[in-house]
């Protein structure tokens, strides 16, 4: 068996990938451009992909290729009917970064309440030095007990996020955007109320018809003054262009670890907007903790074992 990683440098250099050896001759790609594509490929019979696209063009010209591992959740990069059709097997992964999102989620959104970056900048250039008290309370805090936090996409990782929440004294309300969720421990709300009386809004919901652009001007203009906004589930949700403009209209703090287009592009928006200090961006690390992409690897090698098994 040859075996070949695309876009190895997707899971970082501090990930070991020897586990793949065991299956045949191992090769890796740090990147691959949609052009190189056939040419890393040609001859393998098992392909690991991250993002770069597998399409039916690519399936036609490497006759070897028995099985395609999307090392994500998401299987929007391969042709799956076409995979299909070719007999080609495709299996990705689930379940890995629960942990780690609802972390990252939480890191989000104390760095906004708290202001940590501005008190560690504050100390850092000798502020506290020069103070003339023990403390300096320039940017108001407040605490997430007896807040409303609003949940967008109730799925795996938004029950992480609402236990969390909850241990922390907050009152959990979620939105279902497929109008089909119905949890007994929380109460459902409409996305009008939970923009209007929530402090705290996280999204963790899937990019489809019903969640694209679902925050647009008009939803971000009634959110509550103060309040914070996090986007951990995927870019094109929020309205980017709209986001950019309210940030320096109207007090909201905003967390985001997705865009729309990834990696970002020059001249963005967000990256001009003049209150930065309510605006924190995160590269599309929430999945990524050390112990989410181990336990990626590990199963994406059980895939594979299971199709050789087979």
């Amino acid at each position: 068996m040859k075996i070949v990683f695309l876009d190895a440098q997707t899971m970082g250099d501090d990930i070991d990938l020897s586990l793949f050896k065991s299956f045949g001759e191992f090769h890796t790609y740090q990147t691959t451009a949609p052009s190189e594509c056939i040419a890393h490929i040609a001859d393998a019979n098992i392909v690991l992909t991250n993002k770069v696209v597998i399409n039916a063009e690519t399936m036609d010209a490497c006759p070897n290729l028995q099985l395609i591992c999307v090392t994500a959740t998401g299987t929007n990069n391969v042709d799956l009917a076409y995979a299909s059709q070719k007999g080609i097997a495709v299996k990705n992964v689930a379940g890995y970064s629960t942990a780690s999102v609802a972390q990252t989620t939480i890191m989000l959104a104390l760095n906004l309440i708290g202001h940590a970056s501005y008190y560690d900048d504050f100390v850092k250039k000798g502020g506290w030095v020069s103070a003339s008290t023990f403390t300096h309370i320039e940017r108001s805090f407040w605490e997430i007990k007896g807040k409303r936090w609003g949940i967008i996409g109730l799925g795996t990782i938004g029950k992480e996020v609402a236990k969390i929440a909850t241990a922390f004294g907050a009152e959990v309300v979620y939105f279902s955007t497929s109008g089909a969720n119905n949890d007994a421990l929380y109460q459902r709300v409409s996305l009008e109320e939970m923009l209007q009386t929530c402090s705290i809004i996280t999204i963790h919901a899937p990019l489809n018809a019903q969640t694209k652009g679902l925050i647009d001007a008009k939803a971000l203009q009634s959110m509550k003054e103060g309040s914070v906004l996090i986007n951990v589930g995927r870019g094109g949700i929020i309205d980017e262009v709209a986001l950019a403009k309210i940030i320096d209209e109207k007090e909201l703090y905003i967390g985001l670890d997705v865009l729309e287009a990834e990696p970002m592009q020059k001249g963005h928006p967000l990256l001009t907007v003049k209150h930065h200090e309510r605006l924190i961006i995160t590269p599309h690390v929430a999945w990524a903790s050390v112990e989410a992409r181990t336990a990626l690897m590990r199963l994406v090698a059980q895939n594979i074992q299971t199709f050789l098994n087979h």
